[in-house]
């Protein structure tokens, strides 16, 4: 082994590195942007090895007296190791292709009676287990995605990994693709990257951008035990690396046709539970076999070398079309919308090797949806579209980045990472023909009939909000590290530094400023929010009948940002031949500001978050691992709440009788029974940043466990199974009970009035809130978990994971996992899936103790069963088929009404307690039916064209199952008044449908 000589400052820095480690892998890989290759060779003695790429690129590595040796993070692509003794080379391993993030065996032995001028040419065969990790991960590369028939999205390809479902609450990412869950975790639970950079939103949470389908190289999907260099997620991570150019010449292109023609219909949606009091069209509420869909899809790429050996580059090209015709809800504004979309897709990579020992890498990509269109009236009777009311909004979202990354390895044992980039998403949307005179209306089927003949009054307003035409993101990503082998040992330290903008974020009300919402009760007599001063219709003129309308205000306009910091360190510690032990510790510092760009959340106390993990090859051949792993993982609040619980906004209700309906849709002859009221407290007033958190407030973390094996079966079969046990231990939601807090202070000497709307917390512990009184002074009102009225926060998820899998022999490719688990609790997490609500860490868990009530039990993300099956099989060298299948057991499907035994609205939110007709309602008392979805594909690929051209057939949801994902959970629209939708479908699977396609690659 090379020895170098260390100064004695730098070998007391490396020896206090060692001491304080602690968790994963045999390399350590710069965001998983990399691989590396290790062997041994033998017979040992005066050995040398390079590693060359089919760029290049070449580095010479030294061999251990054991005859080890280890080139670690290489850029991703095919190698050749040469193996070298007094100078003279001896033999050749060819063809090794590297995997992301795993290191590829490359061992050599000198066969006998060979002399040592011989050159051998030695076959790379991988082993058939990684023993070098202690991760949970899946990785997918390209010829996979060339064969499997799936979804052209990076969370179509991470469903293949177990444990990964859809989000049961339809959430979709910055370009429309279908989000995730992670080990039942939320939907804004997930961290994205491309190609080290991250690229998740910062706003929410949700998704984040990706790279075009065909220049993805390879996606990893880790569902657990990550390493101390991956942060800010307790989901999952979604991580891609793009395509590079090489020393050949490549270009090819791609057509994708998704006909409507052979498209099957949507289900329709009816009323389930009675009917409203002006019904449109009887039963039916959305005409969803209506809705028409037609896809085409154009993909390009060049690649190859600008310098041979020297500057490589690779560009491609993604534009896809979709004509949609929707007809929505019979209450919509827009009931006909013919829209066009446009998603372009952009990707390019430039590689320069500036010297043997130093590499640059730029990478640019971007990913965009936009839509227009028009909207018309539609005959729900008559199922025919009508006149034209005005042009759809139009929508820019999606985004762009740029990242470069520097590599340089300093000695044979010392690489330096530098990575650097910035991103820009975009939330355009921009109303069509706008008239602001007009005001919009909602719930017009609860009209009173008898003012309106029994069919609804409506008017041309299709805009309910109002955005800034400058509403976008800003992220900047920087990431150093500086990677020491030393001796058994692989050490990095390094830093993970986050920064994000939301710039000109949040919406105001359409028309005058307000819109109106009708209701109704059959309990006229009854108060409807006597908390709130919101008395019973019958006191009032014209109210006896039960009917009302609300004035709601909104308003809420905002630039914030947030810098988020992490520093790491790890340990790849091989302590013996058979033995991998990783140790590593991160500490995450997060800060969020607020309009004003006051620091309103201040958590830069270290937050230790330690990984520890262990990979045990038994045979000492990697033919049988046993693994574990035990982590902790922190997630920094989005940008979100400095919106709401941090910000200015205003939205307030008044409720009124009414005695007409003007010709536009309004009430007329209204009476107020009550003034402008919001449950939240929110009247426009920015609160003070020092009192908007609870003191000393804690990032939400989960704590995991894993424990698995991995073992072959034979020579062409791996088996093996996973415990996974994970642990919320903290989360930040709102607290809206201000009154409680007044209460304290008052009973502790202080004179307060709080003008916050609500306070961010740690549910289900004690918190302490800093209050201002009557003086100006700061007061400090500590309240109990049992004086706040909550339980103590819980979820919990625990799954056994076993698969069998068939590598690919030339001939065919199979895998198939069963996942046995469950999410349980009284919180899903950042969101609330049932309802759909896209507030992260401002849910409505935690708002109230009555929200609480009966709270515990299976959350939205949980299926008890989960099956997957892919794989594929090649007939002949032309014909190919392939198979993915899943199969689930349903989520639940939650009943919400209103309060207790007597139906009551204590906090002012309606039907959204855990209540049912009068009875406890907890999550998971009923369930929706299984998910069943087979795809199917078969692909040609002529011989007259040296299988350069392949023509493709996919089928997807073969059997055309359209299982309900999520249904309607409110189950009255006042104390009890049954709502008519009660149990409709909100979410189905989508439909069978065909996609054709032909691509030529050279």
């Amino acid at each position: 082994m090379l020895h170098i000589k260390i100064h004695p400052l730098t070998r007391a820095v490396v020896a206090t590195l060692l001491a304080i480690t602690a968790g994963t892998s045999q390399d350590l890989f710069a965001q998983s942007t990399t691989g590396a290759i290790a062997g041994t060779i033998s017979p040992t003695g005066d050995l040398s090895v390079q590693v060359a790429s089919d760029t290049g690129l070449s580095r010479q590595v030294s061999v251990d007296a054991h005859g080890h040796y280890i080139a670690g993070q290489l850029p991703l692509g095919t190698y050749t190791v040469t193996i070298s003794r007094h100078g003279q080379v001896i033999g050749h391993l060819n063809h090794i292709h590297l995997k992301l993030g795993n290191t590829t065996e490359a061992s050599w032995t000198q066969p006998e009676g060979k002399q040592l001028s011989a050159v051998q040419v030695v076959a790379n065969r991988a082993p058939a287990i990684d023993v070098g990790s202690v991760d949970s991960r899946t990785v997918i590369d390209a010829s996979q995605l060339d064969r499997l028939p799936l979804g052209r999205s990076a969370e179509a390809i991470a469903m293949l990994a177990p444990g990964v479902m859809p989000n049961s609450g339809g959430y979709s990412g910055p370009t429309g693709q279908s989000l995730l869950s992670f080990g039942g975790s939320s939907a804004s639970e997930n961290a994205y990257y491309i190609n080290g950079f991250n690229t998740t939103d910062p706003l929410r949470g949700f998704g984040g951008i990706t790279l075009p389908y065909n220049s993805i190289d390879q996606e990893e999907i880790y569902t657990g035990g990550y390493s101390a260099q991956y942060g800010r997620s307790d989901g999952g991570v979604i991580n891609l690396v793009g395509k590079r150019g090489s020393n050949q010449w490549h270009y090819g292109g791609q057509v994708v046709w998704e006909p409507n023609f052979i498209r099957e219909s949507q289900q329709n949606v009816y009323y389930t539970n009675g009917l409203p009091s002006s019904p449109v069209a009887g039963k039916l509420y959305d005409p969803k076999s209506a809705n028409k869909q037609a896809s085409t899809i154009y993909d390009g790429y060049l690649s190859g070398p600008l310098i041979k050996d020297k500057l490589f580059f690779f560009v491609s090209g993604e534009f896809a079309r979709q004509n949609n015709t929707a007809v929505n809800s019979v209450t919509s504004s827009t009931p006909y919308v013919r829209s066009r979309t446009d998603l372009p897709k952009l990707y390019g990579k430039l590689d320069w090797n500036i010297t043997r020992n130093n590499i640059l890498e730029l990478s640019g990509a971007s990913s965009r949806n936009y839509t227009d269109g028009n909207i018309y009236n539609y005959d729900y009777n008559q199922l025919r579209r009508g006149s034209y009311i005005n042009s759809a909004d139009q929508t820019k979202t999606g985004g762009r980045l740029w990242s470069a990354k520097f590599t340089s390895y300093i000695t044979e044992d010392l690489t330096f990472t530098a990575l650097y980039g910035k991103m820009k998403t975009f939330n355009y949307d921009v109303p069509g023909n706008y008239d602001g005179s007009l005001t919009y209306l909602s719930n017009t089927a609860n009209q009173n009939p008898a003012l309106n003949g029994g069919t609804a009054i409506t008017n041309a307003q299709t805009v309910s909000s109002l955005y800034n035409a400058n509403r976008h993101n800003q992220t900047s990503n920087l990431r150093l590290s500086l990677n020491y082998q030393l001796g058994s040992h692989s050490i990095t330290a390094g830093i993970d530094n986050l920064a994000s903008s939301a710039i000109d974020q949040g919406s105001q009300a359409s028309g005058p400023g307000y819109t109106w919402n009708y209701g109704y009760t059959t309990s006229p007599d009854q108060a409807l929010i006597p908390n709130l001063g919101v008395g019973a219709p019958a006191d009032y003129a014209n109210g006896a009948s039960g009917y009302y309308a609300i004035k709601q205000v909104s308003s809420s306009l905002a630039s914030v940002r947030t810098s988020q910091q992490s520093q790491y360190i790890e340990d790849q510690w091989q302590v013996s031949d058979r033995w991998l032990v990783s140790l590593g510790l991160r500490n995450d510092q997060f800060t969020n500001y607020n309009a004003n760009s006051q620091a309103y959340i201040r958590q830069r106390k270290p937050q230790w978050a330690p990984r520890v993990g262990f990979s045990w090859d038994v045979n000492g051949d990697a033919s049988f691992k046993v693994y574990g792993n035990a982590g902790r993982y922190y997630l920094g609040l989005p940008l979100n709440p400095a919106l709401n619980a941090a910000g200015a906004y205003v939205s307030t209700s008044q409720y009124y009788t009414y005695s007409g309906i003007a010709a536009d849709g309004t009430p007329s002859g209204v009476t107020a029974f009550s003034n402008p009221v919001s449950a939240n407290n929110t009247y426009g007033v920015l609160p003070d940043p020092k009192t908007v958190t609870a003191q000393n407030l804690k990032s939400e973390y989960q704590d995991e466990f894993i424990l698995g094996f991995t073992k072959t079966l034979g020579h062409d079969w791996i088996y093996g199974a996973k415990a996974t046990r994970r642990l919320l231990r903290n989360a930040i939601d709102d607290y809206c009970d201000v009154s409680a807090i007044e209460q304290k202070a008052s009973a502790l000497g202080y004179d307060v009035k709080s003008t916050n709307s609500c306070y961010l917390i740690n549910p289900g512990r004690s918190n302490s809130f800093t209050v201002i009184d009557s003086g100006g002074a700061y007061r400090t009102v500590g309240l109990s978990n049992a004086e706040m009225g909550f339980p103590q926060l819980k979820r919990k998820y625990y799954a056994l994971e076993t698969f069998l899998e068939h590598p690919f022999d030339g001939h065919w490719y199979g895998r198939i996992d069963y996942v046995f688990s469950r999410s349980y609790g009284d919180t899903e997490g950042q969101l609330r899936s049932d309802i759909q609500q896209t507030a992260a860490s401002t849910s409505i868990d935690w708002d109230f103790p009555s929200l609480m009530s009966y709270s515990n039990g299976d959350q939205s993300n949980d299926h008890r069963h989960q099956i997957k099956l892919f794989g594929y099989y090649q007939i002949t060298p032309q014909w190919l088929i392939s198979g993915d299948v899943l199969i689930a057991s349903g989520n639940p499907r939650n009943c919400l009404g209103y309060y207790g035994a007597g139906q009551t609205d204590p906090d002012g939110y309606g039907s959204y307690y855990h209540w049912c007709g009068g009875n406890p309602a907890p999550p998971g008392t009923y369930r929706l039916p299984w998910n069943k979805q087979v795809d199917l594909g078969l692909t040609y690929r002529p011989g007259f064209a040296a299988s350069r051209l392949g023509i493709s057939l996919n089928v997807f949801n073969v059997f055309n199952s359209q299982t309900v994902l999520n249904a309607y959970p409110y189950y009255q629209i006042s104390p009890k008044t049954p709502d008519p939708l009660y149990g409709a479908a909100l979410i189905r699977q989508l439909p069978r449908y065909v996609r054709f396609s032909l691509n030529y690659d050279y």
